[in-house]
């Protein structure tokens, strides 16, 4: 297993700054995710590591060895694109061993490691079909056999599974996933869905404007977001302004006046030092909806008239207007759905102040 270390890498393409100094250490079988919008520098980052683009300065190492004057072919990783540059004219057994025949691997191994790879992926009957005869999740499965049967020291996957429908995502990940900790392969990993990035990611890094803006476990991420983008696009969490009226004695609450016209207790500080301006964010789930008409509870608590209501199955996701102009979203798991709160229907929303966080603003 190999150890990853990216080392303030920067990339212009001409007047634009694609990577602004990224920095980065991936553990070994580790799998670690760029996540971010289109055009943060996820992919740009990706193929500096694979040597697809040299670096305007910073350095990449395997394993504290560098790697920046060493050419693509000779990194021994494997590649697995957003297209799936699978060629055409060849079948599925000669894709897979296209990258064993390039260096050079004897006949007799060369399909011994194919059937490996082919069962890996489970698409042993393929193997003698042409790729126009698959399935956007066969020539999927063919690219990821590609990558694995050279035994890469990485695996470097970009946005890999963004063309197959919503189904078919879900067992594809799950297959990564489960190939990857059988494997042990250090694997970075480029996407936009948080979704998929929370479901199959040992760590993640927010990417935003060539920069890592936070780094962390899934559920270090999504509990406690540093900032408002990273809350914002990470899980959907509500966010809407504040003011710290005093800090705390002994680092307890904090009171916070806000935008929704009352007063709410914050447990979760953040980065906040004093008072002053801050953002509030709370995740869809932390908050309750209750009738205004009912004994009140403990908690923080602000009143609002419901303006839309979605049915999702196990989930119930609520649109609550809370002050003017300030819309929030509350989802109830495992609702009861002939006691749903109807459009235009008047309600308290609570929530307990450890589930408020004070966010940091975006540079």
């Amino acid at each position: 297993m190999t150890r990853l270390r990216v080392d303030g890498i920067v990339k212009r393409f001409d007047e634009a700054v694609a990577l602004a100094g990224v920095s980065l250490e991936i553990r070994p079988g580790e799998l670690y995710t760029l996540l971010g919008p289109s055009g943060c520098g996820k992919t740009t980052l990706l193929r500096v590591v694979a040597g697809l683009l040299e670096p305007d300065a910073g350095a990449i190492f395997f394993d504290d060895l560098p790697v920046d004057r060493v050419p693509p072919y000779a990194r021994n990783v494997g590649v697995v694109f957003q297209s799936y540059a699978i060629f055409p004219h060849l079948t599925v057994r000669q894709n897979i061993a296209y990258g064993l025949r390039a260096r050079g691997v004897g006949a007799g191994r060369m399909e011994a490691k194919v059937l490996e790879a082919a069962r890996l992926v489970q698409i042993e009957a393929l193997l003698d079909r042409m790729p126009a005869a698959l399935s956007g999740g066969q020539q999927q499965r063919a690219v990821l056999a590609r990558a694995l049967v050279i035994e890469p020291r990485l695996l470097l996957m970009d946005e890999p599974l963004s063309n197959l429908d919503a189904h078919l995502r879900v067992q594809m990940r799950t297959l990564v996933r489960r190939l990857q900790r059988e494997l042990g392969i250090t694997t970075l990993y480029v996407t936009h869905d948080q979704e998929e990035a929370l479901a199959i990611s040992d760590a993640i890094a927010v990417m935003d404007r060539g920069r890592i803006l936070q780094t962390g476990r899934p559920w270090e991420l999504y509990r406690a977001p540093a900032s408002r983008f990273v809350a914002e696009f990470l899980g959907g969490m509500n966010v809407f302004p504040g003011r710290v009226l005093a800090p705390a004695p002994g680092g307890g609450p904090v009171t916070v006046e806000t935008a929704l016209g009352v007063r709410w207790s914050v447990a979760d500080r953040g980065g906040m030092a004093g008072p002053g301006p801050v953002w509030l964010g709370v995740r869809p789930e932390s908050l309750r909806l209750e009738s205004p008409g009912e004994p009140g509870g403990a908690g923080n608590e602000a009143h609002g008239v419901v303006r839309d209501v979605l049915f999702l199955g196990a989930v119930a996701r609520y649109q609550v207007e809370a002050a003017p102009g300030i819309t929030v979203t509350v989802e109830v798991h495992d609702p009861d759905f002939s006691a749903l709160w109807k459009v235009g229907a008047a309600v308290r929303l609570r929530c307990d102040p450890g589930r408020v966080r004070i966010l940091v603003p975006d540079s």
